[in-house]
This record gives C-alpha cells, structure tokens and sequence, in this order.
C-alpha cells in the first residue's frame, strides 16, 4: 500500500512552501526573545500579520479570518510543513489557537472585531483563564463568580497557571455565572482586558528556574466587566471550552510527532559512536521509543481519514498522551545514559532549533523537567486516561 496525498494537496503544498521560502525571517532578525508566552517580540508579530494578510495564518478559515477555506487534507500538509521545518505561526499560542478561535466560532461581530482580528494579526495578546486553585483537571469546579448587575459583570476570585498573564493584552475567562445549577451549566465565558481596575497578575517561576516566568496567579477584586463582553450564551460556558475548532486541534498531533522525532535524533547525536551504541538495554530502550513515534504517527493519519469520511477521531487522547509522555521518555532515557553529561547544556541542544523558543539552550535535565508540562496542560495524562478507557475502549466507569 502507499500511502499519498492527491495532487491537489500536493499543490496546496508547494505554494505554502514557496511562500515560507520567500517570506520566513532571517535569522539574523530574530534575535529578541519571547519573554512569556504572550510576550511575543516586534519580529514575530511582524510575521503573523504577514501570514495573516497572506492567508496563511489558519488556512481552514476564511479570507477574512486569515485562511483560504482550505480542506483537512490541505490543512494537514501544511501543519506537516510548519513542524518540518520547526516553524511558529505564532508565539502566543493560546491566543490563536484557542481564545481568538472560540470568540470567532461564539462571539459577535463586535467581539471579532475588537478582539479575534487583532488577536490573530498580532496587535494585542492574549491569555487563557480556564484553572483555579481548587479546579485543574475538574475545571468544572470552578468558582470564580461574575455576579450580573445591569449592564455589566463584577468578577471575583483568582485563577492560576494563566500562562502569559502579566504580557496578555486580554483575557478569556471562564467564571461561574450560576451557582445554584449543575457545575457545568452555570459557567460564562467573559473577555476581560488586563488593564481592568482590580485586576492583578503575579507571575511566578516554574521547574525551569526564576528566570522563566510564565505562569500567574490572577486575581478579580470586583473587577467590572461590560456585559457586551460575554462570549456566547449566559451560561453557556461549558460549550465553549470544549468546542472551539475540533478539525484544528485534531491536526496538532503533527507537532508532537515532530516533537517527539526531533528529540530521538538529538538523543542519537548525543550518543554518536559512543559505548552506548553498543549497549543492548539503551539501543532496546530506543528501538521501543521509535516504535512509538511511529505509532503515533500512523494513528494521527488513521484519525484524519476517520474525520474525511465524516467520523470522530476518537484517538486525540491516545494522540496527546502518547506525544508527551514520549518527549517525557526520550529525556529520561538521555538521563539515565548520559549520568552527568546531562547537565550540560551542549549535550542538550537540538540540532533542529525550535524557530522563534526561548529554550534553545536547554540541558537534558532542564528538558526531562520541562517535559511534564505536556503530560499536565491540555488534559492531564490521567485524564487523558479515563477518557481512552471510557469512551475509546468503552470500559464502565470506575
């Protein structure tokens, strides 16, 4: 069997490869680093615009929005490129992928306007306020009020791991509009921009160390909030977490298949003519995370063709917890076989430097840390878990 593209997607192809050899920025010009994930340099804003007016920022959109309507094939190579070649469309992820889409899918014209446009052509920032200090994997335990009065809401309680907060421009923050419903139907989506009077972020380092700060705690003391500002239906919050851009979540799969490919190779350069490439147990140990890549591979092309037939990709789980708890593996298999070298920075620099991160220099060892970011954001491993178990396997709920 071979498996290909058809022409038309191949074509799709080239011309978004001939647009990024003609229009990527030098690396000579971007030298300024993203100091969160929501402070994204002059360089990088610069680019996204482009790609946006170019129609190449999410091409499943419409012009308007910054795409060219293309189909899930189309979309699919083009992913394939951009991790091929370690390429951000943006340096503020959770602003383009996840709060600039869920107003384009729920809000209103005004709020696409004022709000998603400028979001994706770079002009402002933005943040996602989704956990609490009593609602991480249960988000629907949330109790961060917003309590109607007139024309607008006044906001309090606290969220935390906001990544980017104290950069974001605005926030998208889910809070509890009903209290006195079932947990997931009493929750509201608000666009709260952070220069709000009573307002505060407070970043705080990560394992990375006190120089990287990316996550806040976020505070609401009766912050006012122009009830224009509510994305969707009063109460409707719930649908709005979960529903934003299915089609385009199911091709982030091809980033964490690249991910997880990029950091075998590093982990093999590392190793070079080395005695370990000759030790059984390591060579088994790495025979078994490239039969992993592969697998996940193949299951991300499995479920674009289940979603072309008009099917559920019901395998995301599987997808999201087999790419990070693979980067997780390969950065313990490098720390169990490089003992101290793993510390060094040089033995963990990629040979395929991630194009726009702030972490290029990073050890091993700062990796291995880093790497249990991915098994928690997104949806824990665990949670991950329960739902394979569910809702793929259909085993009873324990």
């Amino acid at each position: 069997m071979q498996l290909r593209f058809d022409e038309a997607t191949e074509a799709f192809r080239s011309k978004f490869v001939a647009w990024l050899d003609a229009n990527l920025p030098a690396p000579s010009t971007t030298g300024e680093r993203p100091t969160s994930s929501a402070g994204v340099p002059s360089w990088s804003r610069a680019f996204q615009r482009r790609m946006f007016d170019d129609g190449w920022l999410v091409p499943g959109y419409p012009p308007e929005h910054g795409g060219r309507n293309a189909g899930l094939s189309e979309q699919m190579v083009y992913f394939e490129e951009l991790a091929g070649r370690h390429v951000s469309r943006s340096l503020n992820p959770q602003g383009l992928g996840i709060v600039a889409s869920s107003i384009i899918e729920f809000g209103d014209d005004d709020q696409r306007r004022d709000y998603a446009i400028p979001i994706l052509r770079a002009e402002i920032t933005a943040a996602l306020g989704m956990s609490e200090p009593g609602a991480g994997s249960d988000l629907a335990g949330l109790t961060t009020r917003a309590v109607p009065d007139g024309d607008h809401f006044v906001v309090n309680g606290q969220k935390v791991w906001t990544s980017g907060a104290h950069d974001a421009d605005m926030l998208l923050a889910f809070v509890r509009t009903d209290p006195d419903v079932p947990k997931h139907r009493g929750i509201s989506a608000l666009i709260i921009d952070t220069d709000t009077p009573g307002l505060e972020c407070r970043p705080f380092p990560d394992l990375m160390g006190p120089d990287h700060l990316d996550f806040n705690e976020v505070f609401f003391d009766d912050v006012v909030v122009p009830r224009r500002n509510l994305v969707g239906d009063l109460n409707d919050g719930w649908r709005i977490c979960t529903g934003a851009l299915a089609h385009e979540r199911a091709m982030l799969w091809v980033l964490w298949s690249e991910g997880l490919d990029t950091s075998i190779a590093d982990l093999v350069r590392c190793v070079g003519d080395t005695p370990l490439a000759e030790d059984d147990v390591f060579l088994d140990r790495l025979g078994s995370l490239l039969i992993d890549a592969e697998a996940l591979r193949l299951l991300g092309y499995r479920g674009l063709a289940r979603l072309q037939r008009g099917l559920v990709a019901a395998d995301q789980s599987l997808l999201k917890l087999m790419g990070s708890e693979g980067q997780r593996d390969v950065a313990l298999l490098a720390l169990d076989a490089l003992g101290a070298d793993a510390l060094d920075q040089r033995k963990g620099t990629s040979v395929f430097q991630p194009w726009g991160a702030n972490r290029g220099d990073a050890s091993w060892f700062d990796r291995f840390l880093n790497s249990f970011a991915g098994t928690i954001s997104g949806g824990t491993s665990e949670i991950q878990r329960n739902i394979i178990a569910e809702r793929v396997l259909g085993l009873p709920r324990g």
